[in-house]
């Protein structure tokens, strides 16, 4: 036990630490919430990292889908790594960087209003934005409670607070650069946290080659008759396999707090850096979490899913780790939250401060009073945050968590499309993306309320959440083909960034032959 309070209490005050030095960088709105966007590739490439993994992928997606899929469960990492981190580099970085800098966008509300000179798109995407982030928010608490009860015994409200006030410190203290930095001493501890777990897991069942002898054994005549269907490369249900890659990884493509993350890159360099840095992070960490939780079923005799639910999964496997491994996996949790929690609530107070109280119910602000405003919203977003938690843990209260359950689908599916042909496309319209938020929303909305009224293929919120996102991708270029064309002048305007003349080093460009 002292053991694993004095490493709490190290890494509490580092996380501290770095928030009160990064204060300086925190002055005006874009330094508190862009981080004055000159953060380089690394600290880029791991806030976006631990931003996307959170205690709900480690304790509770990977002991889900672990324990439904098999081993066949690390397709999801494999997504995550390939489309949500890689292609998501490749294809958003460059142009959100360019593009977001030249209409001066600091929110992704923000840029669809500039980009398609609506200031209701702006509206409704911070509504969009409040309405299906704070749930999410609130979800990141989830994963502690398990691992908390395992290893200490201390009272999960507590630690909840602890959590969010210590969160809290840091974020209003240095904004996004303290966040930025917080978040690659985090990714470090993830890094070498779940590599250390894997190893320890398998190790207890004898090793690698054992583990998949084991899970080869098992059977599951509810889930499936095949044998050794929990090793086998594709799992005993592909096709829900596949909503599941498709929502977490093309997910990214449309989150807020993700794409974020893009604006603040500083060079070309830095770019091209974070890419490969991302990728190998995404490998690790979420390759890693759904591979560990893909041996899940070896622990059978220990977990009753019926009675503690698949949250049980993970913090099972762990129980049998030395103490000093199930304090590096306390920590490694407490990292992933942590660095998702407070991403989403700069990312919530900078949209409401942005997007819908200045100029609107504030008129004068000034960028001293912005800042001051999203500081106090961070305090107002982490205690509703912690509020929903709390009543979600200790009661029977069962909305949140649905809502929870399609956050992501309602964000992403609503923003991804209109976003990317934002970027790419001069035909989009304010009328295609008004139907894709609307579709979206609504979609995942019913879903809560109606799900047994949808088809069998799109009932669970992860399905219905994938089908919103690659409908989006069709609805947005279709209702522009058929309503009014956009605003030339708008349309010009942004995308005359990518035609502006710069100057590179002969290495990144050829020199054009005059005779020819």
């Amino acid at each position: 036990m002292g053991i694993k309070i004095m490493m709490l209490a190290v890494f509490f005050a580092v996380m501290i630490g770095i928030g009160m030095y990064c204060r300086r960088h925190s002055t005006d709105v874009s330094g508190f919430v862009l981080g004055g966007r000159s953060v380089g590739p690394w600290l880029t490439a791991f806030a976006y990292g631990t931003s996307y993994f959170s205690a709900v992928v480690f304790v509770g997606y990977a002991g889900q889908f672990g324990w439904k899929y098999g081993i066949a469960a690390t397709w999801a990492g494999i997504g995550n790594t390939i489309i949500g981190s890689l292609m998501a580099w490749v294809i958003l970085g460059r142009r959100t960087r360019i593009m977001t800098q030249h209409l001066d966008s600091a929110t992704m509300p923000q840029f669809f209003e500039a980009r398609f000179g609506s200031p209701a798109l702006k509206i409704a995407a911070s509504v969009i934005t409040f309405i299906f982030l704070i749930p999410y928010t609130a979800s990141l608490y989830n994963g502690l409670s398990r691992l908390f009860g395992m290893a200490f015994d201390i009272d999960y409200t507590v630690c909840v607070i602890v959590m969010a006030v210590l969160t809290g410190i840091y974020v209003i203290a240095g904004g996004y650069m303290a966040t930025a930095i917080n978040d690659f001493v985090q990714g470090i501890i993830m890094l070498f946290g779940i590599s250390a777990v894997i190893l320890a897991v398998l190790n207890s069942k004898g090793g690698f080659l054992a583990a998949i002898d084991g899970l080869a054994r098992v059977s599951d005549e509810t889930v499936s008759t095949t044998p050794g269907v929990f090793a086998s490369f594709f799992g005993p249900d592909p096709v829900n396999l596949l909503g599941v890659v498709i929502l977490t990884s093309l997910g990214t493509w449309g989150l807020p707090q993700m794409v974020q993350k893009f604006y603040a890159i500083r060079s070309e360099k830095s770019i091209a850096t974070g890419t490969v840095v991302s990728t190998f992070f995404s490998l690790i960490i979420a390759g890693g979490c759904y591979f560990l939780g893909g041996f899940g079923r070896l622990f059978s005799d220990q977990i009753d899913i019926k009675a503690n639910g698949f949250d049980s999964v993970i913090p099972t496997m762990l129980s049998g780790l030395p103490d000093i491994l199930i304090a590096v996996v306390v920590i490694l949790v407490l990292s992933a939250s942590m660095s998702t929690l407070s991403s989403l609530v700069l990312t919530s107070s900078s949209t409401m401060t942005l997007d819908l109280l200045k100029g609107r119910f504030i008129q004068e602000m000034d960028e001293k009073k912005q800042v001051f405003v999203m500081r106090c919203l961070i305090v107002v977003f982490v205690a509703i945050s912690v509020v929903l938690a709390i009543i979600q843990y200790k009661s029977s209260v069962t909305f949140i968590a649905q809502l929870m359950g399609v956050s992501w689908g309602a964000l992403a599916g609503a923003f991804l499309a209109p976003f990317l042909y934002g970027l790419y496309w001069k035909g989009a319209s304010r009328a295609g993306v008004w139907c894709c938020f609307i579709f979206s929303t609504v979609v995942m909305l019913a879903n809560v309320v109606a799900r047994s009224s949808f088809p069998v293929l799109i009932q669970s919120p992860i399905n219905a959440g994938a089908f919103c996102m690659l409908a989006g991708l069709v609805i947005v270029p279709v209702v522009s083909v058929f309503t009014p064309k956009p605003d030339k002048e708008v349309v010009d305007g942004s995308f005359a960034c990518y035609d502006a003349k710069v100057l590179v080093p002969r290495r990144r460009a050829l020199e054009e032959d005059a005779q020819g």
